[in-house]
């Protein structure tokens, strides 16, 4: 939407940064109006999915070292299928290419093969100079920044890509926190880097991008959801059925759609209807939103189910044009496991037994001095294997010897040396790899679409206006005083109300610049819910005049009862129509 980009930056919502050298593509600044809604956005994150939910926040470095992501799996599997133009040099997303010139769907899910024969069969073009594709090689590339920690270049890091991982390497000291007992649940806000190959949309897909992550770490055994507070919640559902069978997205109540599908895992549900009422709450048209379940190509490998939050943030008479504003998975065990394979760390959690069980419980206690004059070096090794062998297969003891593999080779070892027993132990628990379950938010993305489906256009009094009808909670200033001129004293009374107003924390600008219908105009683009205009009668009676966005009825207010009337009206405790 030009116009709504216009706004912004006329505004103060968001520019692209550097523009006196050039602006670089990808990076963008948000300007006093913006940076405002993006803090309420993430305060109201905050409020809604860590502090309600008595969940604990950190902030992670915005870099890790290499064997981070080694762990994690990013060095390997993080890239985006890059096509470059022959004729002008330009890179391109290719699979953006053919989802932008032909009927095709979620290309992102294709092999780089598989994008190169659609580049040839479609005819795909460079949308930067018209230069056919077809005969363009598609490449993997990697979208994280790498850095060098230190001097020289040895201590190779990494720009995060997300702010999950900062969650996950420290899990076994937020495991002490949280007293080892799960449920739990980590959140954090921060800056993540992806180097884009396409950048594009304002700040929908950029280089520097703001996240909100949750990780929840649960027994699935144990732990459930409190699926009954979100049941009765409706969310727009897009199934990975009705995606096959090119239907649409259908309205059904959380607690219908876990019981009898699509849903499947219930706490991947629960976070959907938490999600479905936030967006609700912030000013997110639900009529233009929609959760699409993926499908099982497009699933990431340890994800055992993913939903998908997206918003249409197209323009009035287009086709709808979805962006993704989160993802909510259920990531099994993957992240735990990787990084605890990687390390010397335990990333488990003791589960306690309802009742102390007795079980059988093997052991090996090698005869090193057999072993090590025999084996040498090796003779560790074999002791390991020895002990991860008893824990698997207690019939590989049975016989006269037993076979290990070390360093590739099969080694045959009495088993008289290797000190095999088994006994009866009285054990009050097990250490469990607890699962998590993910909702993550794009914050620039939500910011855009809020403003998206906040943005108006209307008519009062034969006078066109450009309106952003944002929830008086997410304003970012929630009061314009105005005097009716600046004589008289009523800008003096103007001023000191504004003051007053700003002491009980409420968010107010002043002006006394030009007529007021002007005024009224430049703080209905901004979203500014309330007008409170000082004049004549408010030096009489100490009433003033307040004037609403939406509807620009106007009523008076005493000034004695203006703070606590606009605190209300923000809070939602009070109706403009009841005043």
């Amino acid at each position: 939407m030009k116009a709504l980009a216009e706004l912004a930056k006329r505004r103060g919502f968001f520019f692209q940064t550097g523009s006196a050298y050039g602006g670089v593509s990808g990076f963008y600044t948000y300007g006093p109006h913006g940076a405002t809604l993006k803090a309420t956005v993430e305060s109201a994150w905050r409020e809604r999915w860590a502090t309600r939910e008595g969940h604990d926040e950190i902030d992670a470095p915005t870099i890790m070292p290499e064997a981070v992501f080694e762990a994690s799996g990013h060095l390997d599997g993080f890239d985006d299928l890059l096509v470059e133009c022959p004729a002008c040099e330009q890179s391109h997303r290719a699979d953006h290419l053919v989802e932008g010139q032909t009927d095709i769907a979620e290309a992102e899910s294709y092999t780089a093969k598989e994008i190169e024969g659609l580049l040839a069969e479609h005819g795909i073009t460079c949308p930067s100079c018209g230069a056919p594709l077809a005969e363009e090689p598609v490449e993997q590339f990697n979208l994280m920044f790498e850095t060098a920690i230190g001097p020289g270049s040895t201590n190779r890091g990494y720009l995060r890509p997300e702010t999950a991982q900062g969650i996950f390497v420290d899990f076994p000291r937020l495991r002490e926190y949280a007293r080892g007992e799960l449920p739990f649940g980590v959140a954090q806000i921060g800056r993540a880097y992806r180097n884009e190959i396409s950048p594009r949309n304002a700040i929908v897909r950029t280089r520097e991008f703001n996240q909100a992550e949750l990780e929840l770490f649960f027994d699935p055994d144990e732990d459930e959801p409190d699926l009954e507070s979100v049941a009765d919640v409706e969310a727009p559902l897009f199934s990975a059925e009705a995606q096959t069978a090119d239907g649409e997205p259908s309205f059904q109540t959380i607690g219908a759609a876990v019981e009898s599908g699509p849903i499947a895992d219930d706490w991947v549900g629960y976070y959907v209807g938490v999600a479905t009422a936030w967006y609700d709450r912030i000013g997110i048209d639900l009529d233009r939103v929609r959760f699409r379940q993926h499908q099982a190509a497009e699933r990431a490998h340890y994800a055992r189910d993913c939903w998908d939050a997206e918003a249409d943030v197209s323009g009035p008479g287009q086709d709808p044009e979805w962006i993704e504003l989160a993802g909510i998975a259920n990531r099994g065990t993957y992240d735990l496991s990787h990084h605890e394979a990687h390390t010397d760390e335990r990333y488990r959690v003791f589960s306690e037994y309802d009742e102390p069980r007795t079980v059988e419980r093997a052991s090996v206690e090698p005869d090193m001095a057999a072993l090590g004059p025999e084996y040498g070096s090796q003779a560790a090794d074999i002791a390991a294997a020895l002990e991860d062998l008893a824990e698997t297969d207690q019939r590989a003891f049975e016989g006269e010897t037993v076979a290990v593999e070390v360093d590739g080779e099969t080694v045959e070892i009495p088993t008289e040396q290797t000190g095999f027993a088994v006994e009866e132990v009285t054990e009050r628990g097990e250490q469990i790899t607890p699962h998590v379950i993910e909702p993550s938010m794009g914050i620039d993305r939500t910011v855009y679409t809020i403003l998206v489906h906040a943005y108006d256009e209307d008519e009062i009094d034969g006078e066109e206006r450009t309106v952003l009808r944002l929830p008086p909670e997410m304003a970012p200033t929630l009061v314009g005083v105005f005097p009716l001129m600046d004589k008289d004293g009523l800008g003096e009374q103007a001023r000191n109300l504004a003051a007053d107003l700003r002491a009980v924390g409420l968010s107010v600008t002043y002006d006394d610049s030009g007529a007021i219908g002007r005024r009224y105009r430049r703080q209905d683009e901004i979203g500014t819910p309330y007008c409170v205009t000082v004049d004549y009668e408010s030096l009489d009676d100490g009433t003033v005049t307040v004037r609403d966005r939406d509807t620009t009825d106007q009523v008076r207010v005493g000034i004695d009862e203006l703070a606590a009337t606009l605190a209300a009206l923000q809070d939602g405790e009070l109706a403009f129509d009841q005043l």
